[in-house]
């Protein structure tokens, strides 16, 4: 090895090792906002079933992601509900829909 090639390898790691931990952010931060997204979709669908049989989706909602605005429908024989919340990592706006028949009308 030459003497001016020394420390070469400390310096591309020292240069690499931030872009290596953002991508690992990322990806972190993704998963978590992956995850909350199924979360909503989950109580989206109980909601729905809920309003479906005469009850009240909100409660459903509140317990199983609070925070989350509820927005409950009727769609002809459905009964439908759209949860809207903002993501807990990056600002970002996540919704979820879901309907079931409307059998407690």
């Amino acid at each position: 090895m030459r003497s001016d090639e020394r420390g070469g390898v400390t310096a591309e790691f020292a240069v690499a090792l931030p872009a290596v931990v953002l991508v690992l952010a990322c990806c972190v931060s993704g998963m978590a906002v992956a995850g909350q997204q199924l979360r909503l979709l989950d109580a989206a669908a109980l909601a729905a079933r809920t309003l479906g049989r005469g009850g009240d989706p909100g409660a459903v909602v509140e317990r199983l992601v609070p925070g989350a605005e509820v927005s409950p429908t009727a769609d002809g024989e459905l009964a439908c509900v759209t949860l809207t919340t903002t993501a807990a990592g990056p600002p970002i706006t996540l919704s979820a829909r879901s309907c079931a028949l409307d059998a407690g009308r």
